[in-house]
């Protein structure tokens, strides 16, 4: 069975966490769970959900200040880490080594161990400061995948809008999904 840890900071963006936990719940994925506490008030606001429900979608569930966790090991067996949303300043900590919660030393153990780690930024405009960090992230083997969602697929919905982030966040977790109609190229031409 594969790990993978979910991390659930106090960025904007709190949706894609949440439909995350729920496409990996219905899986054969064991889903370990980090949500700081400003994550847990911007699900609450944003999505009207309280921390249970996103409990009851995880194997198992940490507090972002136990530093005594599995998680903080680089001999935790995950195969990936995902923080979805990613706070600047989360991707900040992690871009400069500082273990300062559970959550960021997961990161880090991820990197240190070579295995996938994937930061969901949800900010805009930027900063040179936050490309940067991105930048010399991406650089060590990070995946960087900021939350903007294609239009190709035409969405209808802002749900089908998330899912198209979703789905691509599955594709770097090598995760079957049918979150998204896939771009198949231009309609053929057939006057021709």
């Amino acid at each position: 069975m594969s790990r993978i840890i979910v991390g659930i900071t106090g960025a904007s963006g709190a949706v894609y966490g949440v439909r995350l936990l729920e496409v990996l719940h219905g899986s054969a994925i064991e889903t370990h769970l980090v949500v700081s506490e400003a994550g847990k008030m911007v699900v609450e606001h944003e999505c009207g959900l309280a921390f249970e429900y996103l409990a009851s979608l995880a194997a198992r569930t940490y507090h972002a200040d136990d530093f005594t966790a599995a998680l903080a090991s680089g001999s935790f067996q995950a195969q990936a880490m995902v923080i979805v949303p990613c706070s600047m300043k989360t991707m900040g900590l992690i871009s400069q080594g500082i273990a300062a919660n559970l959550m960021v030393r997961a990161a880090e153990c991820m990197l240190k161990e070579g295995r996938k780690l994937v930061l969901v930024p949800r900010e805009t405009p930027l900063t040179a400061i936050h490309l940067e960090n991105m930048l010399r992230l991406a650089r060590i083997g990070a995946h960087i995948l900021p939350a903007s969602p294609g239009f190709y697929h035409l969405p209808a919905t802002l749900q089908e809008a998330v899912d198209m982030v979703v789905g691509k966040i599955c594709d770097l977790l090598a995760v079957e999904h049918r979150l998204f109609k896939r771009w198949e190229g231009p309609p053929a031409n057939d006057s021709g």
